[in-house]
């Protein structure tokens, strides 16, 4: 089934209507709008659009608290705790970001850990919010477990999305990346539009290596990247996001049976603070230009650097509009009548 185009406008209309039906406040209402919308523009459907309905059953269950803020829980200096409080994990992200900007642009770095949050939907949101803002991020999640640990065969580990970014005059630079070789978003995504992965994503039920996107949903066994280098950076950052926060790790989460209560990192730095700007913008395009001066392995192919093809992709979906899959839209109308 051919996706229809949808308006920035009129999305953003019909989830802020959503959003307030849910009994959301209306600046709350106002903001997971934008988010999701900015997200479907951006191309990242599975963590925009598509996941709105999923987004409004966690509401509905109780996992999502409407009426919950996040609440700083300790402060040492340029490092600060936070408790989520099982609000929106968007809501949530937005906050912290906005915190580690804050303390970057006063002592150089910031970092927050937040802990009992819930998904933040799409992470590089939260990667571009800081080079906007003028600041390096190193962000990162833990989720639930739906990874097997390198030579294991049952989930033990998370697809921990990690998000880094670089502000850039020319294009800022935002790298927003899964531990698993695809997200179980774009694995729904692909699904949903009939089409198979162009590498192995995961093990099928019959534990073989698959490309077939429902197959790999179903067993809920995705390949990390990497093999066995994803494997081992997926623990590391889970470790790091459970003892900074002093949150839950993928284990305790695993045990919950939804993926809630996760812990989160939001580190950022202000380059400003060593007064070279020029150099800095310098150094960036010349790495950007010797990746992008190759010749192509196949005809009509270049290179990208990380964020440079989202640029594109919403400056079209501006001119021409959101390509939104029709059952999902249809979908999204009824929960907002």
């Amino acid at each position: 089934m051919s996706d229809i185009k949808i308006l920035a406008s009129e999305m953003k209309k019909v989830l802020n209507t959503l959003f307030l039906k849910q009994f959301f406040s209306s600046n709350q209402a106002k903001i997971l709008a934008k988010i999701h919308t900015e997200s479907t523009l951006d191309g990242i459907n599975s963590h925009g659009i598509n996941r709105v309905p999923a987004f409004i059953d966690y509401v509905n269950k109780g996992l999502v608290k409407i009426n919950s803020s996040p609440t700083q829980v300790a402060s040492m200096g340029s490092i600060e705790r936070w408790d989520g409080n099982l609000g929106s994990g968007i809501l949530n992200a937005i906050t912290c970001t906005d915190k580690a900007i804050n303390l970057a642009k006063t002592h150089g770095m910031g970092l927050v850990a937040l802990r009992n949050t819930n998904h933040w939907m799409r992470g590089g949101t939260y990667g571009w919010q800081a080079a906007e803002q003028g600041c390096i991020s190193i962000m990162f999640t833990n989720t639930i477990p739906n990874m097997p640990a390198w030579g294991g065969k049952e989930n033990r580990i998370g697809n921990n999305p990690l998000v880094i970014s670089i502000p850039r005059k020319g294009g800022h630079v935002v790298l927003d990346m899964a531990l698993s070789q695809f997200s179980f978003g774009k694995m729904e995504n692909l699904h949903l539009k009939g089409e198979q992965l162009p590498f192995h994503g995961g093990w099928d039920s019959d534990n073989q290596l698959s490309k077939d996107p429902k197959s790999i949903i179903d067993s809920g066994r995705a390949l990390p990247a990497g093999y066995w280098k994803g494997s081992a950076l997926s623990m590391i950052l889970d470790m790091l996001a459970t003892l900074l926060s002093a949150g839950n790790s993928t284990y305790k989460i695993g045990q919950k049976g939804h993926e809630t209560a996760i812990s989160q990192v939001f580190l950022c730095i202000d380059p400003n603070v060593f007064s070279d700007s020029q150099l800095q913008e310098k150094l960036l395009n010349e790495i950007i230009q010797y990746t992008h001066d190759v010749s192509p392995m196949n005809e009509g192919n270049k290179t990208f650097y990380p964020g440079e093809r989202t640029l594109a992709i919403r400056t079209k979906n501006l001119k021409y509009g959101i390509p939104v899959n029709p059952k999902i839209w249809k979908q999204i109308i009824m929960l907002a009548s």
